[in-house]
């Protein structure tokens, strides 16, 4: 009869890594926000975005104080204050959860999307970009706007009674890009500053958020 000892062991580790990783993703200092200023990334249809407040705007035109919302899916929308994203959305899409180049967790969503589902915005527009850490200041666009989502360790995949244990606070920094024309959208979620660059928007999602692009790459 083969020992279960082992793979207690691997559950025993898993568990008390969840503190350490927890203390690395508290809220930022001083930033307070309210739903329709908070961005999600917990999975394919756990998501929310930012995007234009009104009706037919281009992203760059939104780029102001009060020009931006967040739209959710049905599954992350927590507030009448945030709007509703189809669940057509997504064309094609990809979440992933890895480290990044210093070795921090980051989680993000690459994919192609449906313009015409979403009224916010033009489907012929070429896009633009969001972020918690660009703007006046370095203060973000929207303003003091951050990221929540779920850190998912591969030890944690192979024991899904343990997911839900994953799901941890605040990130430090996310950038989203929205490009109705690609059609395409990207965002992702970071502890690190490194993993999210906010000084490339108009190189698009490709080359700020490496990933999945299925036939809109």
């Amino acid at each position: 009869m083969k020992s279960s000892a082992p793979h207690f062991q691997i559950l025993l580790s898993a568990l008390l890594c969840a503190p350490i990783v927890q203390a690395a993703i508290l809220p930022r200092q001083g930033k307070t926000t309210m739903p329709d200023n908070t961005v999600v990334v917990a999975g394919t249809d756990n998501f929310c975005l930012v995007v234009p407040k009104d009706a037919h705007t281009n992203v760059g035109d939104s780029e102001y104080p009060g020009g931006e919302t967040v739209y959710c899916s049905a599954k992350a929308k927590t507030s009448p204050l945030q709007g509703d994203l189809a669940s057509n959305f997504w064309s094609n899409v990809e979440f992933v959860s890895k480290t990044g180049v210093n070795g921090q967790v980051f989680v993000q969503l690459t994919g192609c999307i449906n313009a015409g589902t979403l009224d916010r915005i033009n489907p012929d527009d070429a896009g633009g970009q969001y972020d918690s850490s660009g703007g006046d200041g370095g203060l973000g666009n929207p303003r003091d706007s951050v990221c929540t989502g779920c850190i998912t360790f591969l030890l944690l995949r192979l024991f899904p009674l343990f997911g839900e244990l994953t799901c941890l606070g605040r990130y430090n920094h996310y950038v989203e890009l929205l490009e109705p024309r690609g059609p395409r959208a990207c965002i992702r979620c970071c502890i690190d500053p490194g993993d999210c660059p906010v000084t490339m928007d108009t190189s698009g999602c490709p080359a700020v958020i490496p990933g999945n692009y299925f036939n809109c790459g």
